[in-house]
């Protein structure tokens, strides 16, 4: 890999949401890439003229800038070997079109759809693996002309010389080989002129000098056209490696059903990009030791390809969460408040006209629960306790410990201690709190569980002391006298 310059590509088709298991591909070309001074190019892959649309191709460059993936060549930078998307390098695949056809090496093809469907399905009624027998491979002018005249528009399909091991190497999977028999000739070029996604990948990786490809298992299939084609054009091929699958956690292909499936997703559930990395780095890749959590940086200097599984990785969602918890635990309370911004205000708890005072105290919040969630969305099962001064008591278990014969004399003593306090904040607090143990000679969980569940209606959370400094003085008296109300 030192003899020559690391060349990669990511290669999107933009016909929808980011897929997850697009981004680890992206992040392995990148992180082989860096590891070796290489280049990162990013290509467009539009030729699906229906479902290519410029929003799609934002999303995808924003997700992965999102994540740190940048690139040194593509479509928005430039680069010298552009154009870098597809519907602009059509000239280029023609002129390789017209060389393979002046050559023998394909031609054109008038079957009709329903034709090659009937072929098809008469092979596969005998047991054969369907594919193209060549019917049109040496066509008459005279059955051009007929063909012409009856309007037929014809593809270009590919020649493939049969009784023929096609045969390469995988980064991942060593020495792999086709039979030539079970490609049979292939289309490279629709009937509208545009070039099938095979073809023109070739052509692109060929002429951008791409040195390496990594993309996922499903691709596999696609090799052994790609090989045949390298070769009948005259291109040495990339060095291949094909990453595993990603399933859900049954095993099945992962789906809408399993919960979020793309960057954009988890970007709008609050992960933090440097936690998406480096869980979707462990996701068919293994370090070297029990390291678990990587920067970018590290990711680069460990990674290699040699370390990349055969098998199927599987996306554990409890997992995920693990790994992002520890990230928003190191993160600044700054960083995870804009993260769980947007999630209060779809739940109400503030407004686009939040002031700099209520959000200066919302980051002082936050630094309290950020220990406690994994991502931004998870604020809302925890923040109430500091908006809601109506107070639920979470389980039967809440309510027995408010029956104990201390309660009485506990409740009066914080009353009275707090009204005489002229500072609220945690060392005050903290200070009244082992005051009244003291004093009425109590053990910290006679008083800090009973204040705690009259206060919040919860039995765990932050300490009782930031708690009662952060809601303040008046909100907590009042709080106090409604549920002494109540039991």
């Amino acid at each position: 890999m030192l003899q020559q310059e690391i060349r990669v590509r990511f290669a999107p088709s933009p016909t929808g949401p980011f897929h997850i298991g697009g981004a680890r591909s992206a992040l392995f070309n990148w992180l082989l890439a860096k590891k070796y001074n290489g280049k990162f190019v990013m290509r467009i892959e539009d030729t699906d003229l229906e479902r290519s649309t410029k929003e799609s191709e934002e999303n995808i460059k924003d997700a992965l800038n999102w994540l740190g993936i940048t690139w040194d060549e593509g479509a928005d930078v430039g680069g010298p070997y552009g154009p870098y998307r597809q519907t602009e390098r059509l000239d280029t695949y023609n002129k390789y079109t017209q060389q393979l056809l002046a050559e023998g090496k394909a031609y054109y093809c008038y079957c009709s759809e329903e034709e090659i469907e009937a072929e098809r399905q008469a092979q596969h009624d005998k047991g054969e693996t369907p594919r193209y027998g060549g019917r049109c491979r040496h066509l008459t002018e005279s059955e051009i002309a007929q063909f012409t005249a009856e309007g037929r528009k014809p593809t270009v399909r590919f020649h493939v010389i049969e009784n023929k091991q096609i045969v390469f190497k995988d980064m991942v999977r060593d020495t792999i080989s086709f039979d030539s028999n079970g490609v049979g000739d292939f289309v490279i070029v629709k009937s509208d002129g545009v070039p099938v996604y095979n073809y023109a990948v070739v052509i692109d990786d060929a002429l951008m000098h791409i040195t390496h490809v990594i993309r996922g298992e499903e691709h596999l299939s696609n090799t052994p056209r790609q090989v045949v084609l390298y070769e009948a054009l005259g291109f040495t091929a990339p060095e291949f490696g094909h990453i595993s699958l990603i399933l859900a956690t049954d095993r099945s292909k992962m789906s809408k059903r399993h919960g979020a499936t793309s960057v954009d997703q988890y970007r709008n559930l609050g992960y933090l990009p440097e936690a998406i990395v480096n869980y979707l780095a462990l996701l068919g890749w293994s370090p070297v030791g029990e390291q678990e959590f990587f920067s970018l940086e590290e990711l680069v200097q460990q990674f290699s390809m040699d370390r990349v599984a055969k098998s199927p990785a599987v996306f554990d969602l409890d997992k995920l969460n693990y790994i992002s918890a520890q990230y928003i635990k190191k993160a600044t309370p700054e960083v995870v408040t804009e993260l769980v911004l947007p999630h209060l205000k779809t739940a109400g708890y503030i407004d686009d006209t939040i002031s700099v005072e209520a959000k200066a105290w919302l980051v002082s919040v936050v630094a309290e629960l950020q220990e406690y969630i994994s991502h931004g969305a998870e604020i809302v099962n925890h923040i109430d306790i500091f908006f809601n001064d109506e107070i639920e008591f979470e389980n039967e278990e809440a309510v027995e410990i408010l029956r104990d014969a201390d309660i009485p004399q506990v409740m009066a003593s914080f009353r009275e201690k707090l009204q005489a306090l002229t500072i609220v904040d945690a060392p005050a607090v903290k200070a009244l709190l082992k005051s009244i143990t003291k004093e009425l000679k109590l053990g910290g969980k006679k008083v800090f569980m009973p204040l705690r569940i009259v206060l919040t209606g919860k039995m765990h959370g932050p300490d009782l002391d930031k708690i009662i400094s952060l809601i303040g003085k008046e909100r907590i008296l009042a709080r106090l006298e409604k549920t002494l109300a109540k039991i």
